[in-house]
């Protein structure tokens, strides 16, 4: 049976969805998305991502297409139509069609796009190995945009080594993953994850947890690492809005937490869905 998806206003079977050939989205990748996690049939996190889509847009000069209120019924909406109890929700919006211009119309109308992903989110985690690349992706990182190709690129490049995803490195320091945060634990059980700024994605599951370990007493510091002293360090994590937290066990052939998961990662990440099933809408 084939999914409902929402497509500018309309619920319909993902093989009737369609948009502009003139999209700008397709075109120009003049577009943001969100996804969101499903829990029990609600919505994970949900205002972080209303808030932060709406950040996405107004850094690109787009207004929000829908109030939150709105969007959220939307959510729900698909929820139902596809009967799914766990998985995510995808969300695009592009600034719209029109013939193809590098500058942009002022007051085109947007295309909004909606989509579910009936997949296990809860389950144990293995742990993921990761290789090191340099990160050649645009240099606002901070706007959740379409512009995937840099990261689909290296998460190719890992896959052809044998691996699961690859941190991405800038000017010595890691950045981020693929499509996640990136942490460490080090030997005196401090969580490093890099600083906020246009260099990397403003995570909504990393907001979540770095507030869950500082409730629990967890020291917290904001800075960027290398991979020397992630290789160093006692734990490795990512962070994302699909895989909660998931253990890095593997960075560039050296073994991370005797090549298993770590107590930090599995603690926060039993804490991330506990706290996520009692706060979904």
């Amino acid at each position: 049976m084939s999914r409902i998806v929402y497509v500018n206003g309309a619920y319909v079977p993902e093989e009737e969805a369609t948009v502009s050939v003139f999209d700008r989205g397709f075109l120009f990748a003049d577009a943001v998305y969100e996804v969101t996690a499903v829990l029990d049939g609600k919505i994970v996190d949900y205002p972080g991502h209303v808030a932060r889509l709406e950040r996405s847009l107004g850094e690109l000069q787009m207004g929000m297409p829908f109030s939150s209120d709105d969007l959220l019924e939307v959510h729900r909406e698909l929820v139902r139509r596809n009967s799914m109890d766990e998985g995510a929700i995808y969300l695009q919006v592009t600034r719209g069609a029109a013939d193809r211009d590098f500058a942009f119309p002022k007051h085109a109308e947007q295309t909004v796009v909606l989509f579910t992903q009936a997949k296990p989110l809860t389950g144990a985690k293995k742990g993921i190995r990761v290789i090191s690349l340099p990160d050649m992706r645009w240099g606002r990182r901070d706007i959740k945009t379409v512009q995937l190709l840099a990261p689909s690129m290296a998460k190719m490049a890992a896959k052809a080594e044998g691996k699961d995803d690859a941190w991405l490195v800038q000017n010595g320091f890691v950045t981020e993953g693929t499509s996640n945060n990136a942490y460490i634990v080090t030997r005196e059980g401090k969580i490093v994850t890099r600083n906020l700024s246009s260099s990397i994605l403003h995570g909504i599951t990393r907001a979540a947890v770095l507030k869950l370990a500082a409730e629990r007493g967890m020291e917290v510091e904001e800075r960027p690492f290398t991979i020397e002293e992630a290789q160093q360090a006692a734990e490795a994590f990512v962070t994302a809005a699909t895989t909660f937290v998931c253990p890095v066990i593997e960075i560039d052939g050296v073994a991370i937490s005797g090549g298993k998961p770590g107590p930090v990662a599995e603690r926060l990440n039993e804490l991330y869905i506990e706290t996520g099933r009692k706060s979904a809408l």
